[in-house]
């Protein structure tokens, strides 16, 4: 008998440009959008360690740069 497969998770981003991730057999949230990573948890969190350099809030980023 063969071991279940890990879970899949994908990477989601909101209109803030925050990410996180969410299994990717669920719905997508109200406010979230696909980001185009799919992977194990592991997969994903490195993708968004990645990606993801300045966590404030969009909105803040463009607060501060006026």
């Amino acid at each position: 008998m063969l071991a279940d497969p890990a879970p899949r998770y994908q990477v989601l981003v909101n209109h803030e440009e925050q990410y996180g991730i969410f299994p990717a057999d669920n719905e997508i949230p109200d406010g979230w959008r696909a980001a185009g990573h799919h992977g194990t948890e592991a997969e994903c969190r490195a993708h968004v360690d990645a990606v993801w350099h300045d966590m404030r809030p969009l909105s803040l980023r463009r607060a501060t740069e006026r």
